[in-house]
């Protein structure tokens, strides 16, 4: 699947992104972060367009409502921030760690997650359009009551991951790996998973299979 990449200018003015509380709107355009240190922090409303943040750390920080459009982020850390009731889009996630991040009630389209960490990652209540994680953990990330439309999940860790009332019809888990997963027989009708998935998931609704 092809997902539209974040449309950025080829030269990116150096900014902080302590300037937010500089400016009359919570909003930062058209600019190039780096090592920047925002943790602990609260701001409701915050909108990032035309934006690459480098080594970002954001811990704890509450950006709940948070509006990005044309934004990378990498190598960041959002570890427990409240960014629930999110708008996310043609946005970017490398190498970053999002570790118990809220991220419920959020609206996600043509978004990259890569070689990310999202351990115990909040998704509920959330509406996903061509969205990827490659290469990921979602280790008992929760999807509870989720909207998944052109959604793959390649080579990551699904490990206690929760889909609990959410339908899988489409969305393709073949390369990723798993030992428990909470979701519904019904919610698994027509997702895409490989052979051993298969028999997998007939262990854990109890069915005993015999050679």
């Amino acid at each position: 699947m092809k997902i539209d990449s974040p449309k950025l200018p080829k030269e990116l003015a150096s900014k902080n992104f302590n300037d937010i509380f500089y400016e009359e709107d919570p909003e930062l355009e058209h600019g190039l972060i780096v090592d920047t240190a925002f943790e602990e922090e609260t701001l409701h409303r915050v909108r990032l367009k035309n934006i690459v943040i480098k080594n970002g750390h954001f811990n704890g920080t509450d950006l709940s409502k948070l509006d990005l459009l044309d934004v990378r982020f990498e190598n960041c850390d959002f570890s427990n921030a409240q960014l629930n009731m999110a708008s996310i889009h043609r946005v970017e996630f490398k190498n970053c760690k999002l570790l118990g991040v809220d991220l419920s009630e959020s609206r996600f389209g043509n978004v990259l997650f890569e070689n990310s960490l999202l351990n115990m990652a909040a998704f509920a209540n959330s509406k996903f359009e061509k969205v990827i994680f490659r290469d990921c953990s979602l280790m008992s990330a929760d999807f509870y009551d989720c909207k998944l439309k052109k959604v793959e999940y390649l080579s990551s860790d699904l490990n206690d991951t929760t889909f609990e009332q959410t339908s899988l019809k489409g969305i393709d888990i073949s390369t990723s790996t798993f030992e428990e997963m909470t979701v519904s027989i019904d919610s698994l009708r027509g997702c895409k998973v490989s052979s051993f998935q298969a028999i997998q998931f007939a262990s854990l609704i109890g069915l005993v299979i015999k050679e």
